[in-house]
């Protein structure tokens, strides 16, 4: 299954990311090695929001991370959210629909 983490970003993200940016990207790229996410960023220009696209079992793994990123602990991320994607269409896709 798919799950989408949605970031809603504080207005002061960009000029306090660099402080808290590495710790984010390694525990991102843990999760990546393990599978679960399968690609993250920001949104926006100027950025107003980030996603990050989780392939996994259940919403544990991502409001997991969301709970341990340094991003929402201090303050970075205003709320988040996850939300189940059922993706249907595309080579990755969880529940693909057959042609017709």
């Amino acid at each position: 299954m798919h799950y989408v983490l949605i970031y809603d970003l504080a207005p002061d993200y960009l000029a306090r990311r660099p402080e808290f940016r590495a710790e984010h990207l390694a525990l991102a790229r843990k999760l990546a090695e393990r599978g679960e996410l399968v690609l993250g960023g920001a949104v926006g220009d100027p950025v107003e929001s980030a996603l990050l696209l989780f392939r996994c079992a259940s919403p544990d793994a991502p409001a997991e991370f969301a709970r341990n990123d340094p991003y929402v602990k201090n303050g970075l991320v205003k709320q988040w959210k996850v939300r189940p994607w059922n993706t249907e269409v595309g080579k990755d896709a969880t529940n693909p629909v057959p042609p017709v």
